[in-house]
């Protein structure tokens, strides 16, 4: 008997695609516990109520992936509620990350309420009022109280905490139970601890308007009161899984002592170690954008507000450092997708805080955050190791222009900058430049191009064409004019088991 030879990668059958069960990796504390009922975890009577209180017509209930298998549950049971007034719909597949407001995908079915389950960035919306049912994580208050105390009286400076305060940040699955974790910490430790509700009810956030010298201030006021009780303490304490959320904060409140509890584990730590780790990883990709000379920004969200205002403050910038930038929206990111563009050398994502930092080393190209491109405009050595992620702010400080080493015109455009990268100098390319100079020569960076009648034109500023001048494989040839044309023909029809056209198959028998 024959060995039976594997199949070819090019000529699989793709029955082991079918037949594959796959592992989806989800958080245990992210699913509805078996004990819990549908109706309690994601608070079906209080979203019926605002529904009917505010006479909402249209209603798009988003769910992220660990929790779609209860869908049909809960748009059973608000439709026995609400009545057939009202119509509601389930959005399965967001077109971002769950965490974030999917208005896109609301807009679809012209709805005018969103109901976001699960966990949340807590992005403000720029369209549509949200109702937020966070769910109900299961968390023993008894231990992490014990545990937290215990953490914040051995701490080196223990003696100095009683004077000054401690704010508490958590996942927001947790908030059901963090107030009555705050309320015996107070008790049990004598600390003045600050705590903000989350809000389960978000009304769309207005427009902002264009920056200019008058309402800078009043801009940069209103942004920063959000978090200006956040900046003050000296220690803060996250209760959560670590996630995205504590590396943000870590990062963002880099001059504070950050302790986190797991509620999981439930174990405590130090997390304030890590934070220079971190830090230091999102300075070396400053450093490859300050070398890029080509830009991609990078549209990441489409429900979070002033992100639109965020994106031309970009191309301003870019443009007024005499770089070349291209607005790309691609979805979710991969590095399939940014592949395709491989004359762009750095890439820059305007997405929610949660999503912004990319330090995955799949892709080709870096991803920088739009505060980082803020850092790499400016001259060395400027960036004191301050973090912001909030478009917000980031437009309020860095709006009207005058805080970027850009504006004054350099003495020497020719000038070679050195790289930390590469440990070279490094002449950068300039976009963006006078067309001619003075003796009618064109553009360094322009490309000419000729047709098939001899005629000249040049194109000016195309980094995907001076990008494609280097590649040896610049496509199939035109060949016009050097061949002879085909006789056309009758194509064929049908699907491909069988075209109609085919030759019928023979029976052996017959033979």
């Amino acid at each position: 008997m024959s060995e039976q030879l594997p199949p070819s990668a090019f000529t699989a059958s793709g029955e082991e695609v079918i037949t594959r069960s796959i592992d989806i990796a989800s958080t245990v504390s992210a699913q509805r516990p078996d004990s819990s009922s549908v109706n309690e975890f994601y608070e079906v009577e209080r979203t019926a109520e605002i529904i009917l209180k505010g006479d909402y017509k249209r209603v798009a209930l988003q769910f992220p992936d660990e929790l779609l298998r209860d869908a049909v549950s809960v748009y059973r049971l608000l439709k026995r509620i609400v009545g057939n007034g009202h119509d509601v719909y389930v959005l399965a597949d967001t077109s971002y990350g769950n965490c974030c407001v999917d208005e896109v995908a609301a807009q679809h079915v012209d709805a005018d309420l969103m109901v976001h389950y699960g966990h949340a960035c807590m992005s403000k919306t720029s369209r549509l009022p949200v109702v937020y049912i966070f769910g109900r994580k299961p968390i023993d208050v008894e231990d992490c109280v014990q545990e937290l105390s215990k953490l914040l009286t051995s701490v080196p400076d223990a003696g100095e905490m009683t004077t000054k305060s401690v704010l508490v940040r958590h996942d927001v699955g947790y908030a059901y139970r963090v107030a009555e974790v705050v309320g015996q910490l107070r008790d049990k430790t004598g600390l003045s601890i600050l705590y903000h509700e989350v809000p389960t009810w978000v009304e769309p956030a207005p427009a902002l308007p264009p920056l200019t010298p008058d309402n800078e201030a009043k801009t940069s006021t209103s942004s920063d009161s959000d978090s200006r009780n956040d900046e003050a303490p000296t220690s803060i304490i996250y209760i959560g899984e670590e996630s995205l959320t504590l590396t943000n904060l870590l990062m963002t409140h880099s001059s504070s002592r950050v302790y986190s509890y797991n509620p999981i584990t439930k174990s405590s730590r130090v997390e304030s170690e890590r934070t220079n780790r971190l830090l230091m990883r999102r300075f070396t990709a400053v450093q490859k954008a300050r070398d890029a000379d080509v830009f991609g920004i990078l549209v990441g969200t489409l429900g979070v507000a002033s992100y639109l205002p965020l994106i031309s403050h970009l191309r301003k910038i870019l443009a007024k450092a005499q770089k070349k930038s291209y607005t790309i929206s691609v979805g979710k990111l991969n590095p399939a997708k940014l592949g395709n563009f491989m004359e762009i050398e750095c890439f820059v994502l305007a997405a929610c805080p949660e999503n912004s930092v990319i330090e995955s080393k799949e892709f080709y190209r870096p991803i920088v955050t739009p505060y980082e491109l803020e850092v790499a405009l400016q001259a060395e050595g400027t960036w004191s190791g301050r973090y912001v992620l909030d478009f917000g702010r980031l437009l309020a400080e860095y709006g009207s222009g005058n805080k970027t080493s850009n504006e004054e015109e350099d003495p020497d455009p020719d000038q070679p900058t050195f790289s930390l990268v590469t440990g070279k100098y490094r002449h950068a390319r300039r976009f963006g430049a006078p067309e001619t100079s003075d003796d009618g020569d064109t553009s360094p960076n322009a490309v000419v191009l000729r047709n098939q009648d001899g005629a000249m034109t040049v194109l000016q500023e195309s980094a995907a064409a001076l990008y494609l001048q280097t590649r040896s494989f610049r496509g199939l040839e035109a060949r016009v004019g050097e061949d002879a044309p085909s006789i056309l023909e009758q194509g064929r029809s049908g699907i491909a088991r069988g075209y109609m056209d085919d030759h019928p198959t023979i029976d052996e028998s017959d033979t």
